[in-house]
């Protein structure tokens, strides 16, 4: 009977410690290999179509290079597949020198053909909506750039007025015109290119072909990705040996934060973003578990509410139910719900102190950002004022209500699994229950999410954010045109005819004044310029700009040359780590 209830318990032991395994992931199976990084990510990538892709983060700073490179931490250009480049005096060209003897990971030549093949085909391509040809866009004739090939060695990108941003795109990453040049030739049913349904991720690994320090090795779905090094990477280090040194990447795919910080304090994870709920915890376990936390002070990304201000029809359905929509484009209920959310509380309470407020739309790093904009502090009387001022008004039960009686409720949606934006939105609800106001909070998986505001275009109120950088110019999100113009959103090329559309005169103001911005080259005058622009948007809250949280990354001590950056994160210069036995 003993050794019957001794051989159940080692059963369930094993049972155990198999579930553990599962939980751990890397800790039990993977990380057999110590030359590596395993880090996590939130879901399932969504293509791996580096042209195509919409999501942050996302594979492609592994997997490819472009002609240059931005050093996070200086904010200079450094040439990339590009080994030099030489702006005309007038401004007006840049001549880009390759590299000789570059390869794809599958061992062909890569040359001038292949950058031209990829700006031209496929960035430049109208046919291919991207998130990046709105960026090409130079000033006021809004006209696209001639990129043409001089010779084997030499590519000219020509404008035709100055444009402050020109270089920023030479950081693309260049495609293999051998594998994909006949996805963009051949057309679908629909008439559409089929490179639109090429390199998804039921792509064998072994067909998506990279330039840059890894390439792919293996997908299993809603596990992880693994990738390893590219024999072919150009880049050498100074005693001429083949880079990168650390030999794999895993990307855990983790839902949830928790699980994620449960496996990096039991070792299945290299590194995680340090949450404020997770500081505390983690700060008193640094030296005992041997890792660093970083803290690269208010991050480069915003974080906002937003109200879809579009009045338009689509198959003779409001995309906003009227009554609303005339709240949303009311711009004293805005700013009522600017003065009613509680952003202080927000700090303390959901980043513990470890936030700062964000007022406009550029990051608050960055050189453009203009400090004298004081946003909307928590303010409930001011709130109630301008709603009364509207015509608002409370009934009995301190509910509010329009002018012709209707009830004051909305959705509000956020990404599911980000839990401090999920914390937002219920302190959100919180605060402006206080103001009479319903809100139906209810966060949605990501792409669900993202096809509402990219697609269907069927919401009313969201919280989501967008990363940024040192420059300010982002006409795919400011051009009343552009594919983020999210809160009025205008026809994308894959979606049915939206009618009534109306663009409001701020709306473009903001434009026009972007369109000013980049065709300045004076750095003094290109921020007088975004200045108006964030007074502008400040005003007018298109964006109700919440917190910016610090940027903190927890990083196991084990990796040599971590030169952390807000901007970059820890792993930006992975090329060149190495990694030490930590026992040793």
């Amino acid at each position: 009977m003993y050794k019957k209830k001794y051989i159940i318990f080692l059963r369930w032991l094993l049972i155990i410690f198999a579930s553990i395994c599962l939980l751990q992931l890397n800790a039990c199976v993977v990380n057999n290999n110590k030359n590596q990084v395993v880090l996590s990510v939130l879901s399932d990538p969504k293509t791996f179509n580096a042209v195509l892709s919409q999501e942050s983060p996302n594979i492609f700073s592994l997997t490819y290079e472009g002609l240059i490179t931005e050093n996070p931490i200086t904010g200079r250009k450094e040439p990339a597949l590009a080994k030099s480049w030489k702006i005309s005096d007038d401004k007006l060209s840049i001549l880009f020198t390759l590299r000789k003897n570059l390869k794809w990971s599958d061992g062909e030549d890569l040359t001038v053909d292949d950058v031209i093949f990829t700006y031209n085909n496929l960035y430049l391509n109208k046919k291919i909506p991207n998130n990046y040809r709105d960026n090409f866009r130079v000033g006021k004739s809004r006209d696209l750039p001639i990129i043409r090939k001089v010779d084997q060695q030499h590519i000219e990108f020509k404008i035709s007025e100055p444009f402050a941003p020109f270089l920023d795109n030479a950081q693309l990453p260049i495609l293999p015109a051998h594998s994909l040049l006949e996805t963009v030739k051949d057309v679908d049913e629909k008439g559409n290119p089929k490179f639109l349904s090429t390199w998804g991720t039921d792509t064998p690994p072994k067909n998506i072909i990279v330039n840059g320090p890894f390439k792919i090795k293996k997908y299993i779905t809603s596990q992880r990705i693994i990738f390893e090094k590219n024999p072919y990477y150009w880049k050498k280090d100074s005693e001429g040996s083949q880079l990168p040194n650390i030999e794999n990447v895993i990307w855990e795919i983790v839902e949830s934060t928790d699980t994620a910080l449960l496996q990096f304090r039991s070792g299945g994870l290299d590194s995680i973003s340090v949450t404020p709920e997770y500081f505390s915890l983690l700060k008193r376990e640094e030296k005992r578990n041997n890792f660093t936390i970083y803290n690269g002070g208010p991050s480069y990304s915003t974080n906002f509410m937003s109200f879809n201000l579009n009045k338009g029809e689509r198959d003779g359905k409001f995309l906003v139910d009227p009554i609303k929509s005339s709240w949303f484009n009311n711009k004293n209920f805005r700013q009522a719900i600017a003065y009613g959310i509680n952003r202080t509380r927000i700090i303390n309470n959901i980043y513990r102190g470890l936030g700062s407020l964000q007022n406009t739309q550029i990051s608050t790093q960055s050189p453009y950002y203009d400090k004298e904009i004081k946003g909307y502090d928590y303010n409930v009387q001011k709130s109630r004022d301008l709603l009364l001022k509207e015509g608002f008004k409370y009934d009995e039960d301190s509910n509010l209500l329009d002018k012709n009686g209707n009830r004051i409720e909305f959705n509000l949606i956020t990404n599911a699994g980000n839990k401090v934006r999920e914390a937002i939105g219920a302190q959100v609800k919180e605060d402006l229950k206080e103001l009479g106001i319903k809100v139906n909070f209810s966060p949605l998986a990501f792409n669900v999410l993202i096809d509402k505001l990219s697609n269907s275009l069927d919401w009313e109120a969201n919280i989501i954010g967008l990363t940024g950088g040192n420059e300010p110019h982002s006409p795919n999100v400011w051009y009343t045109d552009g594919n983020l113009h999210m809160f009025n959103q205008d026809l994308q090329s894959n979606s049915s005819l939206i009618t009534g559309r109306v663009v409001s005169g701020w709306e473009k103001k903001i434009e026009d004044l972007y369109v000013a911005g980049s065709q300045e080259l004076s750095i003094e005058k290109r921020k007088d310029i975004y200045a108006e622009a964030q007074k502008t948007v400040s005003e007018n809250l298109p964006f109700i700009y919440l917190v910016n949280p610090y940027s903190f990354a927890a990083v196991k001590d084990r990796f040599i040359g971590i030169n952390y950056s807000p901007l970059g994160g820890a792993f930006w210069n992975i090329d060149i780590l190495s990694v030490r036995d930590i026992e040793e």
